[in-house]
């Protein structure tokens, strides 16, 4: 079936991402549209799961599971840390901050607590723990 998505395909589609409440946290809307290829793991399972079998000019409306999305909020991952371990500048709440690891790889958190000598920051993703509900529109299907 050609134009049908499928484990594959180069995709590209607009979508608009909110919260249960109705909160939008991302779009591409009246922007470019994401480009991906199924089932190569670069978008969330669920947004993967949900574009399989969709047609160019189709549209859906989705909730993804938290287990399909960012998965659970761990504790483990909010970790206090010595205040010389910060970048210099003002440190506060909500700042995003980025960590280089002695590998390579880096980590982003954001600070939820500023202390005297010490700052707690959370490395879960800003969307675990919740569902998320998608709408997307295929453009091409590849």
């Amino acid at each position: 079936m050609a134009g049908v998505a499928k484990e594959g395909s180069a995709v590209k589609v607009f979508y608009r991402g909110t919260l249960e409440d109705g909160h939008v946290f991302d779009t591409n809307f009246g922007g470019e549209p994401l480009a991906f290829h199924v089932g190569a793991g670069e978008v969330i399972g669920g947004f993967d799961d949900a574009v399989r079998g969709m047609r160019p000019g189709e549209r859906k409306l989705l909730t993804i599971p938290v287990e399909q999305a960012y998965g659970e909020r761990d504790e483990e991952m909010v970790l206090e840390l010595p205040r010389t371990q910060m970048p210099s500048g003002e440190l506060t709440v909500g700042l995003a901050v980025q960590f280089h690891l002695e590998d390579g790889e880096e980590v982003d958190g954001i600070l939820i607590a500023v202390g005297e000598d010490s700052v707690t920051v959370d490395f879960n993703h800003p969307l675990a723990g919740k569902d998320l509900v998608f709408e997307i529109e295929v453009v091409s299907v590849d």
